[in-house]
């Protein structure tokens, strides 16, 4: 009885554990285990929220957030940029 238990249960899960600890620590060495720092924002990118109504910027014709735009009041309309090189640009024309 006692040689059963050992042979047909104890050496089987024994084995089975070394072998799980093995490939663990052999497939796992590589990876980042820890979840990675998340990014700290820029001081010169400011903090946008997302979302909202989309404008056409008048220079390079993408469409850009409310939001996330950069606005300039031209003859009584207000125009909407995606960056300061389209507000730019803009103004020099």
């Amino acid at each position: 009885m006692l040689r059963y238990f050992i042979v047909d249960i104890l050496l089987p899960l024994l084995v089975f554990a070394l072998l799980r600890s093995f490939f663990r620590s052999h497939f796992q060495s590589g990876r980042n285990v820890t979840r990675p720092a998340q990014p700290t924002p820029s001081p010169s990118q400011p903090n946008v929220v997302a979302g909202g109504e989309l404008k056409k910027d008048p220079v390079c014709g993408t469409y850009v957030s409310t939001g996330a735009s950069l606005t300039r009041t031209v003859d009584g309309q207000l125009l909407h940029f995606c960056s300061k090189e389209c507000r730019d640009k803009y103004r020099a024309a």
